[in-house]
């Protein structure tokens, strides 16, 4: 996939582009649904394909007091992007003045000029521009004079069906879902485990000391973590090794019953080797259990032992 991050830099493909735009935080399943059909329709016409997303959540920008977590940051919404087999990637900047910016002008600038858009494909509630002026209706009125076409793409629930309301994939929904503890729904949604990336640190060592080392993980704030709780998933090292793990994620009530923060520590089964300042990949695969302040140490050994097991079993390593 060519990723352009400068629209000076615009390949303007000579026959054409089938192009869809999108925050696309995520990659979801109703995302990838959209992209299909962006493949489906360029295979047929002979067009090259594009995606159009943003660098950050316009959200951060627009409205940053309630602006969202997101579910993938930029280097891993690329990566999943590649995975779709789309051609091209652009990636607008987008800052105060892009957000000011009415949507003719982006039409013009993104769209014809640097992509040249034979076929636009959106989901069918999709806006854009300032004050989210831009719509579907916008484009087709604009396409007619332009020329390029529309299609507006129905929303799709997990199985990529068309969806009434209540069943439509979108980030928001596996957003609440992560936030609830409800992990099989938002995997399902993702059609992949939930990932976070971050910073091995140096934590208090409490784990090695009770017998399950852990490597604690430093996630940007920006990036949503599911709800506290204990997780069966899988940790990836820098050189793409995948090590079954066993996750904690909470606030240590046994120890720090006024702690005010999540820490994100996972305890690489079968494994040992110094982790420290590496980047780590944690996939979360299912919920085990939520999160328990226990009387003793060893109660909270103990337990520690069965979740282990719990996600040998989950991860079908026993």
């Amino acid at each position: 996939m060519d990723v352009i991050r400068d629209l000076a830099a615009c390949p303007r493909p000579p026959g054409g582009t089938v192009v869809t735009i999108g925050a696309y935080d995520g990659v979801h399943v109703g995302h990838r649904a959209v992209i299909d059909e962006v493949r489906r329709q360029a295979r047929a016409r002979g067009l090259a394909t594009a995606v159009v997303t943003f660098d950050r959540h316009p959200a951060s920008v627009v409205r940053p007091e309630s602006a969202p977590r997101l579910l993938t940051d930029l280097d891993q919404k690329l990566e999943l992007l590649a995975e779709t087999g789309v051609d091209h990637c652009l990636v607008i900047t987008f800052d105060e003045a892009r957000s000011r910016e009415p949507a003719e002008d982006f039409v013009r600038e993104v769209l014809v000029d640097c992509l040249n858009a034979r076929v636009v494909v959106v989901g069918e509630d999709f806006h854009f521009g300032h004050g989210r002026r831009g719509n579907v209706d916008l484009l087709r009125r604009m396409g007619a004079e332009l020329g390029f076409e529309v299609d507006s793409h129905e929303l799709v629930d997990a199985e990529g069906r068309p969806a009434g309301d209540a069943g439509k994939v979108s980030s928001t929904a596996i957003r609440q879902a992560l936030a609830a503890g409800d992990l099989e729904s938002a995997n399902r949604w993702l059609g992949r485990p939930h990932e976070v990336r971050g910073v091995v640190d140096h934590g208090d060592k409490r784990g090695r000391e009770l017998g399950f080392p852990t490597a604690n993980v430093a996630v940007p704030g920006e990036v949503l973590l599911p709800a506290d709780g204990i997780y069966a998933g899988w940790y990836e090292r820098p050189d793409g090794s995948v090590h079954p793990a066993a996750i904690s994620l909470g606030r240590r009530p046994t120890f720090h019953p006024e702690a005010d923060t999540s820490l994100l520590e996972a305890h690489l089964l079968d494994f040992e080797g110094d982790l420290y300042g590496e980047e780590a990949r944690v996939r979360f695969v299912a919920r085990l259990r939520g999160e328990e302040r226990f009387a003793s140490v060893d109660e909270l050994v103990d337990q520690m032992a069965r979740d282990c097991e719990d996600a040998r079993a989950v991860l079908k390593l026993s």
